[in-house]
């Protein structure tokens, strides 16, 4: 059972993926890498820990879910989502907070990409209630998908 009082404290900035979630998005996009997870998280065969550092991991050609860390690095995942996502053949979907006031949510996700909010609030880990902020579906198309 996840601790709650860290879960909703700024001491984690890692959020599991609630599985059922998960697998509704996995039914329409076939994910096939996972780029910010380890070995006990992750969501697709292929992923990458935080020892390899997904930041720096080309994406290309790759079917992408990533639920980035929550913390100050959120910004730079968001970015390389960006890039990524707008390489040929490549569709990178993340999983994050909604805010909309940030920096980054203007600078590579207003008018750059498909947005979904979440309806009420996504229940993260074994959490036995919903999470402390709204979360949003941000999907990156490559050219031809």
């Amino acid at each position: 059972m996840a601790n709650l009082a860290v879960m909703y404290s700024s001491s984690t900035d890692q959020w599991a993926t609630p599985q059922d979630f998960f697998d509704e998005l996995n039914k329409e996009f076939s994910f096939d890498l996972d780029p910010c997870a380890d070995a006990q998280n992750h969501k697709c065969e292929r992923y990458f820990t935080k020892e390899q550092d997904g930041l720096r991991m080309d994406w290309g050609g790759s079917r992408v879910f990533c639920n980035p860390p929550y913390g100050r690095e959120i910004g730079e995942w968001v970015r390389k989502c960006y890039e990524e996502g707008h390489k040929e053949g490549t569709i990178v979907v993340m999983l994050i907070p909604a805010r909309t006031d940030t920096r980054y949510f203007h600078d590579y996700i207003l008018n750059r990409a498909e947005v979904r909010f979440v309806r009420g609030r996504l229940r993260f880990g074994d959490a036995e209630t919903g999470a402390p902020f709204p979360s949003m579906v941000v999907i990156f198309r490559g050219p031809k998908m």
